[in-house]
């Protein structure tokens, strides 16, 4: 036998106590990715980052959304194969686990999507850059990259499948130059990520 689940159409309660809500607790994934990013120091060495960004508590205002907070949701996003920041934000606010990997309680809304917008214009892209050096240090450290340099770039590239015309292209010249001469001598926009950096 089982108990049905039938759609109640009265309100039982206007109150709960937050102590007979679920707990929002982290699967065991995401606990040790936290474990992870709690030894290499992550939280502190982004806010030591991030904060020239953010105005001073003492003019007022609402405070703005952590930026760890906002990197663990792109995680969330990555590892859960979700298309696009909407989806993540919907994850975030249903699911359990992630209100829990985030800190967030279950009394507690979790951000919205037009919050990465904001995040992502107000950091520059030499500070998004410097936490990418963060990330890749500890990658490094763990053992998971190997070399001496590390490019990432998400230029669209026409495929070109015959190897009779396939010509050595190394300029010798470093990854910035690189980006700066695909955007035409200007270099990156300020407030756009170029998704490089280099170990």
């Amino acid at each position: 036998m089982f108990e049905r689940r039938e759609r109640s159409e009265k309100q039982d309660e206007f109150w709960v106590p937050t102590d007979r809500l679920p707990a929002a607790a982290p699967s065991a994934f995401y606990r040790k990715l936290n474990a992870t990013l709690d030894r290499m120091d992550f939280a502190r060495k982004v806010w030591a980052i991030c904060e020239p960004a953010y105005a001073d508590p003492s003019r007022g205002g609402r405070p703005g959304i952590d930026p760890v907070v906002y990197l663990k949701m792109l995680r969330i996003g990555f590892f859960e194969n979700l298309p696009g920041q909407r989806a993540i934000a919907a994850r975030c606010e249903d699911s359990l686990s992630a209100r829990g990997f985030l800190g967030y309680p279950l009394e507690k809304a979790t951000p919205e999507q037009s919050s990465f917008t904001v995040i992502r214009d107000r950091l520059s892209v030499e500070q998004l850059e410097a936490i990418h050096g963060v990330l890749l240090a500890a990658l490094h450290a763990h053992g998971l990259l190997r070399g001496r340099k590390l490019g990432i770039d998400r230029s669209v590239i026409e495929a070109n499948a015959s190897l009779r015309a396939l010509e050595h292209r190394h300029t010798e010249e470093s990854y910035w130059d690189y980006v700066r001469r695909l955007a035409g001598g200007g270099g990156p926009r300020p407030g756009r990520h170029q998704g490089g950096a280099a170990l």
